[in-house]
């Protein structure tokens, strides 16, 4: 590994923490708001677009692909030339497709807008290394939970208003309005958040980003499109069987290369292993509550269990999960500081898991979802908040960016199994409502039972984390252009 380079600092005057704190978690808020602005359109794009409703699913698609390519390559971009300047890259690339959304009138145009708006994915992870190195270490556990939650908090606050605009005004505005929000962030990153002093130095591993990037858009195409294509259909087989192929070689590769793109024996090791492993796990358990809720709020009252409602309030019912997230934030750093990262995921697990099962039953009154959203979003908030310390704590600090983003990365994974298992499941338990096939009852409880199970998997997992860790030794500051 190459020594850690160190670039001089532009100026006396130290950052402002409260300044780079704030901006950060205001960045990534904006990002995750972006996963979210399409879904209130959703039911609509076939029409607004001239498209049919599975190939105006790539809206979506193509966010996810793209996300997956550019958050592991962002963090070790960051970790090499500058965390501040690639998140101003991914920013930059965030208003450009909200641009190119605005001004679609197409299906083609909205994609490529879509894939660009998921190339700010690295935000979150190169955020959170930003306030690894520029932040007081006493104020490290609570800015890295917000910023951690700032992945929620900005997908549930961002649905209502998203729906309510869509609902009032044209839907082009959404994306203009996104731009204009992605302008500011580029401004306050630029004059409040400072360059790392940090940096690994090195050559790109660029064969190692084209494997992993290959292997992970095969891996979730399979996964997003196979209900569409069918599970035993050859195109699906054939995606997950390449992953699979690519995913091993890139890894073999991986292990030989001097300058890998994602060091295999720093992810290796016990804590960041069972944290990435954790991440899968409880990020399949996050995203049954954005998945359920929205069908249940909506489907008909006349099945019994539906009701009846618009996007607008299934927005203003999911809200409260983004605001118990950012409240369960600061709590999630003094449990970290009092008794250990380990303790505080295995909280938040529990909160979860207790949550989905109370929805096993409190799924019939408007109030009783607005609680079992709630008590989810504190969960998370406790979890998210614990995993970027529990990284940190056994990884250099020349690899925190790339590290955090592999750990972002994998719940992410997560998510998309949830996505797919909770499509096959609303898919195959249906009843007759008219003539028409609906999600019965049933298979709601049994989802909201799966992620109650995948909850307690995550903290089965942090269970064996160990207790406390001591942090890698610090690696040799070098400045920057002087021989290595």
């Amino acid at each position: 590994m190459n020594a850690v380079q160190e670039t001089p600092v532009a100026g006396g005057k130290p950052p402002n923490p409260n300044a780079v704190v704030a901006v950060l978690a205001f960045a990534g808020i904006t990002v995750a708001l972006m996963q979210t602005l399409i879904i209130p359109l959703l039911p609509s794009l076939p029409g607004l677009l001239g498209a049919s409703p599975s190939n105006t699913s790539w809206a979506v698609t193509a966010t996810l692909l793209a996300a997956s390519v550019a958050t592991p390559v962002m963090g070790r971009l960051g970790d090499m030339y500058g965390k501040r300047k690639m998140l101003l890259v991914s920013l930059g690339l965030l208003t450009v497709g909200s641009v190119v959304v605005a001004m679609s009138e197409s299906l083609t145009p909205m994609i490529v807008g879509r894939a660009l708006q998921g190339l700010a994915a690295g935000v979150i992870p190169l955020g959170i290394s930003i306030m690894r190195d520029e932040l007081p270490k006493d104020r490290l556990p609570g800015a890295m939970a917000l910023m951690s939650a700032s992945l929620g908090v900005g997908g549930a606050l961002g649905l209502p208003a998203a729906a309510f605009m869509a609902d009032k005004v044209d839907w082009h505005l959404l994306f203009w309005a996104a731009a204009g929000i992605g302008v500011v962030c580029v401004a306050l990153v630029s004059f409040l958040v400072p360059e790392s002093k940090v940096r690994s130095g090195g050559r790109f591993d660029l064969v190692g980003a084209l494997g992993l990037s290959a292997g992970l858009v095969a891996l979730l195409l399979g996964v997003s499109k196979g209900a569409d294509w069918g599970w035993t259909d050859p195109l699906a087989i054939g995606m997950f069987a390449a992953a699979v192929v690519i995913l091993l070689a890139w890894g073999r590769f991986e292990l030989k290369t001097r300058e890998p793109l994602v060091d295999l024996r720093t992810t290796a090791r016990r804590q960041v292993l069972l944290t990435d492993l954790a991440g899968v796990v409880f990020g399949f358990a996050t995203l049954a509550i954005s998945l359920l809720l929205p069908q249940l709020l909506q489907l008909p009252e006349a099945t019994g269990y539906g009701m009846g409602q618009s996007m607008v309030v299934v927005g203003l019912v999911m809200a409260p999960s983004g605001v118990a997230m950012m409240i369960a934030a600061p709590f999630s750093a003094r449990i970290t500081k009092a008794k250990g990262p380990k303790t505080t995921l295995m909280i938040g697990s529990v909160v979860v898991a207790a949550a989905y099962a109370l929805g096993m039953f409190f799924m019939a009154e408007i109030w009783q979802l607005v609680l079992v959203a709630a008590l989810i979003g504190v969960g998370i908030g406790l979890a998210y908040g614990a995993m970027p310390t529990l990284i940190m704590d056994a990884t250099p600090p020349s690899e925190t960016a790339s590290a955090n983003s592999l750990n972002t990365l994998m719940r992410s994974i997560g998510t998309s199994f949830a996505s797919a298992v909770s499509g096959v499941i609303l898919a195959n338990m249906t009843t007759d409502f008219h003539g028409v096939a609906v999600p019965s009852e049933g298979s709601f409880q049994l989802i909201f039972g799966i992620a109650a199970a995948a909850a307690v998997g995550a903290m089965v997992v942090a269970a064996f984390l160990p207790r406390r860790m001591r942090a890698p030794e610090p690696e040799p500051l070098v400045p920057v252009g002087a021989a290595a």
